[in-house]
């Protein structure tokens, strides 16, 4: 598989290990697996949360669950994009299969979400001048693909594979995806506990 994947918003170079503030990525395969002991921790619990959800769990909750569960990923995609560039040997990804079939998700949390589920992003804050309209359910399950693509490395003992799966994935793809549903997701629960309707004057 190349180690340079499309994304919505254009591609980023997995080589690039420029920035001297980033801190070094361990330097034996071995020490990769602490690392990626948590992320894969923080992928399975988004999973486990965003399936729920799609499934009718906390109904009367969806929004603040998924608030949760998008903040606590991208917190795990935070320390993974401020660490410098994890290189695979001959920058070489082994294959780990078909992408997973995300449609029952996708689906079961435009269900959930009903009316909140579309909204207008800025992808790109420094190059779009236009907003474009978006799912929050396809960008949770875009999420979703991602973790699960890196989690087939780690379950198959491939740790260093998996973390720089997750690693570019979040710079190029899911990092975006993510960020752009906490944006929509903050905005739901800020109307809702902002938005206060006038009452008619007395009299």
């Amino acid at each position: 598989m190349s180690s340079t994947v499309p994304a919505r918003g254009g591609t980023v170079s997995p080589g690039d290990t420029s920035d001297p503030d980033r801190p070094d990525p361990p330097a034996a395969a071995e020490d990769w697996r602490p690392i990626a002991d948590r992320i894969a921790r923080h992928g399975q619990d988004f999973l486990d949360g965003v399936t729920a959800v799609a499934s009718g769990e906390g109904e009367d909750e969806t929004v603040s669950l998924l608030l949760l569960e998008v903040a606590q990923i991208l917190l795990a995609g935070a320390q993974l994009g401020a660490s410098k560039d994890i290189i695979l040997p001959g920058n070489w990804e082994p294959d780990v299969g078909a992408d997973p079939d995300l449609d029952a998700l996708r689906s079961g949390l435009a269900t959930r979400l009903r009316s909140f589920d579309e909204y207008a992003e800025l992808f790109d804050p420094y190059e779009d001048t236009q907003a474009t309209q978006f799912r929050l359910s396809d960008d949770l399950a875009a999420v979703a693909a991602d973790l699960i693509h890196g989690l087939k490395h780690y379950e198959a003992g491939r740790a260093a594979e998996a973390l720089w799966w997750w690693q570019y994935s979040y710079v190029n793809h899911w990092g975006t995806h993510g960020g752009a549903a906490m944006r929509a997701l903050h905005a739901v629960v800020a109307h809702a506990r902002l938005d206060v309707t006038e009452e008619p004057a007395a009299g």
